[in-house]
C-alpha cells in the first residue's frame, strides 16, 4: 500500500506550483542573450575581419592561405588571387587567404 500512495502522489498534478509566464521566459531570454554574446557575435566579427582582409589584398602582399601556403600576391581578380611561392605560381580563391603577413608598402624593421 505504501508504494501505491507514493506513486499516486508523484503522478498528481502540481497545480499549486504554477509559475508566472515571466518567470519561465526570463531564464530562456537570459540563455539567448548569453548564446548571442558567446557564439553568434564573435562569428560575425570574424566574418567582418575576413571581408576587410580580402578587400585589402593587393599585388605584392605576402599572405598565408588556409592550407598553410605562404606566398606573394601577383594579381588580384574578382574571386581568385594569383600567388608566387618559391618557384611555383598558383591561383587560389580569395576566401582561402587567412592572413596578410606583410603589406606591399610595409618595410621590415
Amino acid at each position: 500500500m505504501h508504494l501505491n500512495e507514493f506513486l499516486a502522489q508523484a503522478a498528481a498534478p502540481q497545480s499549486a506550483q504554477q509559475g508566472s509566464p515571466l518567470g519561465m521566459l526570463l531564464p530562456m531570454m537570459l540563455l539567448l542573450v548569453i548564446l548571442y554574446f558567446l557564439m553568434i557575435r564573435p562569428q560575425q566579427q570574424r566574418a567582418k575581419q575576413q571581408r576587410k582582409l580580402i578587400e585589402a589584398l593587393k599585388s605584392g602582399d605576402k599572405v598565408v592561405t588556409a592550407s598553410g601556403i605562404i606566398g606573394v600576391v601577383i594579381t588580384v581578380k574578382d574571386k581568385t588571387v594569383s600567388l608566387r611561392s618559391a618557384d611555383a605560381k598558383m591561383e587560389v580563391t580569395k576566401s582561402s587567404v587567412t592572413e596578410i603577413l606583410q603589406g606591399s608598402d610595409a618595410t621590415e624593421s
